[in-house]
Parts: C-alpha cells; sequence; structure tokens
C-alpha cells in the first residue's frame, strides 16, 4: 500500500514538473489597451542558446494565448518531429528549454491568440534558416567560421572621410561569361582571386583593388522573399528589397540554399577575403519595411506592433511598399539595434546603409550609432534622407535629410548634387551641369564643400535645400548614380540624345569628376568607372541577368575611362585637400573663384589644407562645348588633370592663365 501510495505520489510530481516546463505557469495573459502598455524585454537574449546539452527558445509575443515549438529534421518538407508547448515568463517573453543535443534541427514558432494560429514563423530572431528561410535552424555558430577568420581584423580606416563607396548587387558582378568567374552569382564568386575578362584585364575582386575603393556595398543580403531558392535553375532576379529573415544571408548566393550552414560560412568566407583585399564591407538593409505585411514574421509573433497605422488603422505606407515600420516602438527599436550589432560581430560588417532612412526616427539611429562604436569606431552608418510617402511619424524627429544636424555622425545621400550634375531622376530627359544645363553652379558649389556651411555660396539658388544640412562632411553622401534610376551612361544618352559618343564620354567623365574632388563622401555605381549600361532600363529591381549584369568587355571597350576613375581615386587619396574633416577647416582652406560666364565653378584649396603635399591647389569643372580661359593667381602652376591625362607630378607649368578644355575637369597645383 505504501508503495502504491509512493508510485501515484511520482506521477503525481512528475506531471506537474511536465506542466511547469511544457505549458503556462502563474503567467496569465495581460489584456492591453494600446502598444504602448506593452511589456518592454530588456535583455539581450531572444536569439535561441544552443549547448550540447540543451537549447533555449525564447520569443517576445505579449498577446499570445499559446505557442508551440515545433521542430523538424529538415528545413523543408514534411518531417515534423516534436512539438512542444511553450511557457509564458514576465514582460511578454515565452521560453522553452529542450535538454539533449539539438544541433542542425529545424524549428518554427507558432503562436495561437483567441484560439486561433497565426501561422509558423522561424522567428524575427532566427540565425539560421533552411531553404527559402521558412523554418529556423538550430546552430552552432562557431563551425562556420572559415579558416582564419578570427585572426583577420578589419582593414585600417583613420577616418570617414577617407572612404571610397563602390555599390554592388552580388550577382551583377560575376554572372556574365566575360567575367571569368567560376562561381557565378554566388559569394564565393565575388572574392575569387586571378579573374580575368577575355582581353585579360582583371574583373572582380582584383578589378575592385585596382580601382581602388575602400568600401564594397552590397546590396540586400539578408534572406530575401522573392527569389524561389529550390528553383534556382530558373532564371530568377531580385534586388533584395524584400526582406523575409533580417539576420540571415540570402541562400541565393550560396553554393547549397538547403543547408543552412552553407550560406553562412561562404558569406564569412566573402567578408574574410575583401578584409584580407583591404577592402571593408556595407550592408545595405531595409529595416523600414518587409514584404509581407499581414503574414509577415514580425505580425507571425506579434500581431500590429512592429507597424505603424494611420488614424483609421490601416498599414501606414512611407515605404511605397505596403507597410513601414515603428522603430519608435521600444521592441522595434531594440531589433534593428541587436540586428545591426549581430552582423558587425558574428559578420564583421564595417558599415550599414538604411533604405528609405526618413522612415526611422532619429532616436533609434543615434542609438544604434553609439553601440556601434563599442565595437568598431570606423563602422560607417548612412542612408536615404526621405521616404517613398506620409508617414505618421512627425517630420521633427526623423532621421530625414533637413534633420542631419540632429545625427550623431550618420551621413546621407545628397540628391542636391546628383541632379545637379545629370538633370533630375523623375525627369529622363533633364540635363544638369555635366550635360550643359546653366543654373546649376550654386549647388555644385554646395556639393563641393559637402553640404556645410560656406560664406561664398548663395543657398536660396541649390536646387533642393536652402539651408546648409550637414555640419560635417562625412555627413553627406556624394554621388551621381546608384542601383535606382538610368545608370549614368544611359541617363546621359537619354538626355543628349544629338551628341555625339565623344561628348558623352567627356560629360561621363566630367560628373565622377565633381563627386571625387567633393569635400563629401563620394559613392560610386558598379561599372559605372566602365559606362555601365542597363539599356535604359530605370527600374531594373527585377529584371534578367541581361539588364543588370556587368559586361565585361565594357572594361576592354572603355578603358580609358576606367584609367580616368581610376586616376581621379588615387588622386583623391593621395591629396587629403579633397578629404577635409570640418566645415570650419573647408571654410578656411577652400574658395570659390570668380568666374564670368554659366557651366564654370571654379574653387581654390590652400595652405597645405589637411596636410596637403600641394601647397595650393585649383578645380576648374567646365561644362561648356567650348574652352574656358581661367585668369589665374600668381605664381607658376603644374597641371595635374586635363582633359583624360591625370599626372599627380605634373604635366605642365602654366602662369597667369589657363585653356580649360570643354566638357571636363582640370586641376592645378603649387607645391
Amino acid at each position: 500500500m505504501l508503495l502504491l501510495k509512493i508510485q501515484k505520489l511520482g506521477v503525481i510530481f512528475m506531471m506537474s514538473f511536465l506542466f511547469g516546463l511544457f505549458s503556462c505557469s502563474e503567467e496569465e495573459k495581460v489584456e492591453y489597451r494600446s502598444f504602448d502598455e506593452y511589456p518592454v524585454y530588456s535583455h539581450n537574449d531572444l536569439w535561441t542558446s544552443y549547448t550540447s546539452k540543451s537549447t533555449t527558445f525564447r520569443i517576445w509575443s505579449p498577446t499570445a494565448d499559446d505557442i508551440r515549438l515545433n521542430i523538424y529534421s529538415h528545413g523543408h518538407g514534411e518531417n515534423l518531429l516534436e512539438s512542444y508547448p511553450m511557457k509564458r515568463e514576465p514582460k511578454g517573453i515565452w521560453r522553452l528549454k529542450l535538454k539533449g543535443d539539438y544541433k542542425n534541427k529545424y524549428y518554427t514558432f507558432e503562436v495561437s491568440i483567441d484560439g486561433k494560429s497565426l501561422g509558423e514563423t522561424p522567428g524575427i530572431y532566427a540565425q539560421a534558416v533552411g531553404v527559402n528561410g521558412k523554418r529556423a535552424m538550430v546552430i552552432d555558430m562557431q563551425n562556420t567560421n572559415p579558416e582564419g577568420w578570427e585572426d583577420t581584423p578589419r582593414p585600417v580606416q583613420k577616418s570617414y572621410n577617407d572612404i571610397i563607396l563602390y555599390e554592388l548587387h552580388v550577382r551583377d558582378m560575376s554572372i556574365h561569361a566575360s567575367s571569368g568567374i567560376k562561381n557565378k552569382g554566388k559569394y564565393l564568386g565575388l572574392v575569387e582571386c586571378g579573374t580575368l575578362n577575355n582581353s585579360g584585364y582583371s574583373t572582380g575582386i582584383d578589378h575592385m583593388k585596382e580601382l581602388g575603393i575602400t568600401h564594397v556595398h552590397l546590396l540586400p543580403v539578408f534572406d530575401y522573399h522573392t527569389v524561389d531558392e529550390t528553383q534556382l535553375e530558373k532564371p530568377q532576379f531580385n534586388w533584395g528589397y524584400d526582406p523575409h529573415n533580417y539576420n540571415v544571408p540570402e541562400g541565393s548566393y550560396s553554393t547549397d540554399p538547403y543547408n543552412a550552414q552553407v550560406r553562412i560560412k561562404e558569406f564569412k568566407e566573402m567578408v574574410k577575403k575583401l578584409h584580407e583585399n583591404k577592402i571593408r564591407v556595407i550592408m545595405d538593409v531595409v529595416y523600414n519595411h518587409t514584404f509581407y505585411t499581414e503574414k509577415s514574421n514580425f505580425n507571425r509573433e506579434v500581431p500590429g506592433y512592429y507597424y505603424r497605422q494611420t488614424e483609421t488603422g490601416e498599414w501606414s505606407n512611407a515605404s511605397g511598399c505596403g507597410n513601414e515600420t515603428a522603430s519608435e516602438r521600444p521592441m522595434m527599436r531594440k531589433f534593428i539595434i541587436e540586428s545591426c550589432k549581430y552582423w558587425a560581430t558574428e559578420y564583421k560588417i564595417d558599415g550599414f546603409r538604411f533604405d528609405l532612412m526618413g522612415i526611422h526616427d532619429i532616436e533609434t539611429l543615434n542609438l544604434l550609432r553609439a553601440e556601434l562604436k563599442t565595437i568598431d569606431s570606423g563602422i560607417l552608418i548612412y542612408g536615404e534622407g526621405w521616404t517613398g510617402g506620409s508617414s505618421p511619424l512627425p517630420d521633427s524627429v526623423r532621421a530625414l535629410k533637413e534633420n542631419a544636424k540632429k545625427l550623431d555622425d550618420i551621413a546621407l545621400f545628397s540628391d542636391d548634387i546628383r541632379d545637379a550634375i545629370k538633370g533630375s531622376v523623375f525627369e529622363s530627359k533633364s540635363r544638369g551641369f555635366a550635360s550643359g544645363k546653366p543654373g546649376n553652379e550654386e549647388t555644385i558649389k554646395f556639393g563641393v564643400v559637402a553640404s556645410t556651411n560656406h560664406p561664398q555660396i548663395d543657398y536660396s539658388k541649390a536646387n533642393y535645400s536652402k539651408i546648409p544640412w550637414a555640419e560635417k562632411p562625412s555627413q553627406t553622401i556624394g554621388y551621381v548614380s546608384c542601383h535606382d534610376n538610368n545608370t549614368l551612361f544611359d541617363k546621359l544618352m537619354i538626355s543628349c540624345p544629338d551628341f555625339p559618343i565623344e561628348d558623352i564620354k567627356k560629360m561621363h567623365k566630367l560628373a565622377n569628376a565633381i563627386v571625387l574632388t567633393s569635400q563629401s563622401i563620394p559613392f560610386l555605381h558598379a561599372g559605372v568607372e566602365m559606362m555601365r549600361t542597363k539599356g535604359g532600363e530605370h527600374n531594373s529591381y527585377n529584371m534578367p541577368d541581361d539588364i543588370n549584369q556587368i559586361d565585361w568587355s565594357w572594361k576592354t571597350q572603355n578603358n580609358d575611362i576606367f584609367q580616368y576613375y581610376k586616376g581621379l581615386i588615387s588622386l583623391r587619396k593621395n591629396h587629403p585637400a579633397f578629404h577635409m574633416p570640418s566645415q570650419e577647416m573647408i571654410a578656411k582652406h577652400l574658395q570659390f573663384m570668380e568666374v564670368n560666364k554659366p557651366n564654370v565653378v571654379a574653387f581654390s584649396i590652400n595652405d597645405n589644407a589637411n596636410g596637403d603635399s600641394w601647397k595650393n591647389i585649383i578645380v576648374v569643372y567646365n561644362s561648356m562645348e567650348e574652352g574656358y580661359v581661367l585668369k589665374l593667381p600668381e605664381g607658376e602652376w603644374q597641371v595635374a588633370v586635363r582633359d583624360s591625362w591625370i599626372v599627380e607630378d605634373g604635366m605642365e607649368g602654366v602662369s597667369k592663365t589657363v585653356m580649360v578644355p570643354p566638357l571636363s575637369m582640370m586641376v592645378l597645383f603649387q607645391k
């Protein structure tokens, strides 16, 4: 009888233990009247925690009635192994600790509210996923490190002003037959060394090294939605601005998207090789919206919370993609900051370019900036200081261009200089300074001083911004083209249909000569140095490879253009006068010269500015179809840049006056 009682007590104890492990405890569901009342979880342990003895799963879902954790043997298919109820804990957290070794098992969370399942999700903190990102995988991240990973430091970067950005799409760089690259369209293909085009010119990573850029900006490489990883034999293309899993590399760029570890290790191998070649890595991040709305991973965990709504309760759409995220809400802010920190530490990413950064709030970005500085002070943050539509968040607290001075060491793209150089991106036939349109001179000056305050500029005559919006030059990203809109070559061809190709080439060189001799951080669209074309397509986000790919025969056909860009980059890197660190230094040393004609801008940089070896420098932009005679200050001057020629030691001496050729930049100096 006593033995029977002991057995019954044992059963009751075991049932109580299991109930406590797998179901709700004393913590009861709370009803909330608004998102502001949702609890905030401050710990940074929402990532799945693995050891060989146990794995702990957590998810924040304060409005859930029930959450189940489903364990699978594979990342796809009908292979459910186990399903467990999770335990509700304080602050909206649900937790489950499974004993045993669950490495390489796949899992999903399934949240139910009012008895209705919201569908399965890998969780917004998933670190590894199976094919097409539908299931997360328990992973030992140490096993994903390539050999020598821990011993490969980030390339040295003295200041933000030294940066030269190069924006590319992983697939575009290697997919064409002329690339000579084996792993076409893959992370590994981007860093294959010794690759050549049919004429023996370098391609891929060797090309980037030869060009001289310091940072490669990768269009989205997190796991995005619209490329089906199970059908990679079919032609598919997307820029990747359709986020699915934010903390996992995109699988279509790996050699095996079915194996969750492969994409991670190959991504790290790519970063390692770029770092070994002295190139830092920027990730294009899209935290402002998701591909799905109702069925997104965010909404399958906490419906509505992560997104902004209009006054009538509809999804706000400042992204133009159906929704916009609410960065000002504590748990979305937490997610953005922790996600970027994860990429910066686990993958050694060196910077983040924020898509439609104007959707995000200033406080979140400044908090992120502070956190990233503790990892590496040189990590760069920049983005688009605008939106794709209106937002319920007040303009005064958003990361818009006009609020740049409220942002701490965060840079913004200058659409001012972009459209002043080539014409409006929204009017394909419009022309700008480089293509001969008068009236842009003051905006060109505005671009030269990197949107900072300068006593010689009449800001009322600038095209968009009527005040200097940058506090220091490193807050401005100067550019003339990017993945969006027409390539520079296509824009010039469309807007100048009656000009001979030789004049188009001159305009093309002048356009980025302005960018590379201005004080802002210069940004180049991959292939622009070879006169890249997309056949006139302005929005190629899902166009086939024959539109988007880089044809490496362009480097042969337009090698004079490539050599010019290469020379300008070298000139900029060798002469710190072209990248002064402060507004005060620019105002002191840079002086605009008096010219008597439109379509000409000239300035001098004096007195060994920023420690330059050249005592005085003169830069002249002439976008007229005729030469311009510039009156020179007293003394002998050496010509360093004229037409296509760049000779840093000087190609000839001049004094009193100099003839600046049509549609060109000239640089002169005094030792």
